[in-house]
């Protein structure tokens, strides 16, 4: 790997109450279960052997409480990026997925056909937060050329990155390229970021 070649390995945050719910978080929050800080503190050990030299971590409560257990382990700087936090999901955040369906079908339908510009009432769509992650892996890649970075952050975040750059349309009906609780590489070089590898470890 050349010098300037930064890498970015890309996880979602550990379990929460609300993932346990089935129940739809946005920018909103929920503290990590104890299987979740289990699981984080495992990923410690798993995530050590790749050497990395900074972890870039959402402001959620949620990825921060993740980072900090991974962090016990690796022992690095850590570094703070608002604009890595999951899609808003206004009107819609705190409600179940079954809540939805059955209270909202008919709009769900609709967003779920919109690609890119799926949008909950009263939150933002999908292109956004796509312009918000990538501008912040950016401008990482600018303030720590050649080093390989830790991204926790959030599975709207990261499908919107790899999507984005793999030319999908995030429409329902795709084949799924990522598998949960993976890491994903992304490499930013020759003044651009790219996909490396996907699901290149299960973070278990």
């Amino acid at each position: 790997m050349e010098e300037t070649t930064t890498l970015f390995g890309l996880i979602r945050h550990a379990q929460t109450r609300w993932n346990r719910e089935k129940r739809i978080q946005g920018q909103s929050d929920s503290q990590l279960t104890s299987d979740g800080k289990r699981q984080a503190a495992g990923w410690g050990q798993l995530l050590k052997p790749f050497g990395w030299d900074r972890i870039l971590v959402s402001d959620t409560g949620r990825a921060q409480a993740t980072a900090e257990h991974i962090n016990t382990i690796l022992k690095i700087s850590l570094s703070t990026d608002r604009r890595l936090r999951e899609q808003d999901w206004g009107q819609w955040a705190g409600k179940t997925i079954s809540e939805l369906k059955t209270d909202h079908g008919a709009e769900l339908k609709v967003q779920e056909d919109a690609g890119w510009e799926f949008c909950p009432p009263g939150g933002e769509d999908r292109l956004q937060v796509w312009q918000r992650s990538h501008k912040a892996l950016l401008e990482a890649s600018t303030r720590w050329p050649g080093t390989k970075i830790l991204v926790v952050t959030h599975e709207g975040v990261i499908k919107s990155l790899i999507y984005r750059l793999s030319e999908r349309k995030f429409m329902a009906g795709e084949p799924a390229i990522i598998k949960k609780q993976h890491l994903h590489r992304l490499v930013h070089d020759d003044n651009e970021l790219r996909v490396e590898e996907l699901n290149v470890m299960r973070m278990t």
